[in-house]
């Protein structure tokens, strides 16, 4: 491959084009997180004790789900890169069984969270507000998903501004129901932590709404149809090959969630200062972590565009050329990470031992920046290339078969060293991440030694 200077340019304009409004989803949807958990800290911990035990079950379930929907963003691009966008609605339509379908379970889980909750012996005091702000998160499950599903309508037609307004109203939305909820503001109860279950029920209800009116009334989707039907019965075919698409995407995205979650389960007995630093370093690498995450979903985006305009080589020059920006500018957060490292503590606690101890980790976070840019852009081009099946095996080694027992091992025992608390963790989640990056990174080079023509064939008989 030459490297072209003027056609690298033209193509990182397009993908920041397309990702930025991505990021800005991504950093309002994770400031509604965090507005829920600053603003019920002011009420009580036993407030911000429930809302963090209730994400601890509500996340994982959620997030693999989403995992599976977001396999119909590469199928529109691919449709929509071919000139079939006539087959589109089709995907959006069966997505929504999908939705429904699966939110059943969640929602049994989450109303009859108790018997978790039983089981983890989670204190009384906030035991019942847990159980109560899930079963409202119950009733956002659907809106949740269904939002998701014109989402990954919108992204593969690189229509990613609208989503990028509602998500932002929706933060906005957010942080005044919490006050009104949680506070009992207008003669209401004060609620506490259930309150920010209550705003985020709403929330989510107001955002489908309008991005289902967009969707509705954008002249830009109207050869689409849409709406006409609204609903179509189940198709097998279509069904299986969404799910095959994106249970790899859901697996990865759930072992690595739940990985993190472990950790800090694990880390609990050792006080709550190594927790408190185990966290700062955890909320630094996933703010960072939302550039090359956003960047990956707007490549995969490009490449299936691409693969259905037939173009093969433009998609390989799109890979290489996301991965080398990611690096680049996830080596100046990096030295941002570490130049800042003795400040950013301060923005999440005051306690002087957990600060100087999230001062240490945050040096390995700002290593873990570069393999996990690598990982999350590959992500995303095996996404844009429907090659998603390695994903699984790939993501299941490095988070498990090495994150897992060797962070345990590090942090815990003295099998290997002396026992090195939460560094011991981040040492191996380094090592599991730039294990992932190389293995997916060699995955994206092996789809794209085949040949055109039988790379072609091969998306074509999975559209």
């Amino acid at each position: 491959m030459k490297f072209n200077r003027q056609h690298y340019l033209e193509n990182i304009k397009k993908l920041f084009k397309l990702s930025t409004p991505i990021f800005i989803s991504q950093l309002s949807m994770s400031g509604m997180g965090f507005s829920d958990i600053v603003m019920a800290g002011l009420v009580s911990d036993n407030d911000v004790s429930a809302i963090a035990v209730s994400n601890s079950i509500y996340f994982p379930l959620f997030l693999f789900v989403l995992g599976i929907i977001y396999a119909i963003t590469p199928i529109v691009s691919y449709l929509n890169g071919s000139g079939q966008r006539e087959l589109i609605a089709h995907q959006i339509r069966q997505g929504y069984w999908i939705v429904f379908t699966l939110s059943i379970p969640l929602i049994l889980i989450f109303t009859n969270s108790h018997w978790i909750l039983d089981f983890m012996d989670a204190p009384a005091e906030f035991s019942l507000k847990s159980q109560q702000y899930l079963t409202l998160m119950a009733l956002a499950v659907i809106p949740a998903l269904l939002m998701v599903n014109l989402r990954c309508l919108n992204d593969g037609l690189s229509t990613t501004k609208p989503a990028m307004f509602i998500t932002f109203i929706g933060l906005l939305l957010n942080i005044i129901l919490n006050y009104i909820f949680i506070f009992g503001k207008f003669g209401l109860p004060e609620l506490g932590a259930v309150g920010c279950g209550v705003a985020t029920a709403i929330v989510n209800w107001s955002m489908f709404l309008m991005l289902l009116h967009y969707c509705k009334t954008t002249t830009t989707q109207k050869d689409i149809e849409l709406f006409s039907p609204v609903f179509e019965r189940p198709n097998k075919d279509t069904l299986c090959k969404i799910t095959r698409l994106g249970l790899p995407i859901a697996f990865a995205t759930f072992t690595e969630v739940m990985l993190f979650s472990t950790s800090a389960l694990l880390l609990s007995p050792l006080g709550s200062q190594v927790v408190a630093s185990h966290q700062v370093a955890l909320q630094t690498s996933s703010f960072f972590f939302m550039i090359p995450l956003s960047v990956g979903i707007g490549v995969s985006i490009m490449i299936g565009q691409a693969l259905g305009r037939k173009d093969v080589e433009e998609a390989k020059y799109l890979s290489y050329y996301s991965i080398g920006t990611a690096l680049l500018f996830t080596t100046i957060t990096a030295i941002f990470i570490v130049s800042f490292r003795h400040l950013i503590p301060h923005l999440f606690t005051q306690n002087t031992a957990s600060i100087t101890m999230a001062a240490s980790l945050l040096i390995f976070v700002a290593i873990y920046q570069l393999p996990d840019a690598v990982q999350a852009i590959c992500n995303g081009i095996l996404r844009g290339y429907k090659h998603t099946k390695p994903i699984t095996y790939i993501t299941m080694f490095g988070y498990w078969g090495i994150g897992m027992p060797f962070g345990y091992i590090l942090s815990r025992t003295d099998w290997i060293v002396e026992p090195m608390a939460a560094k011991g963790f981040w040492v191996i989640f380094c090592v599991s991440l730039v294990t992932v990056a190389i293995l997916l990174f060699y995955q994206v080079y092996k789809i794209q030694q085949v040949p055109a023509d039988e790379l072609i064939e091969r998306l074509e008989n999975i559209k």
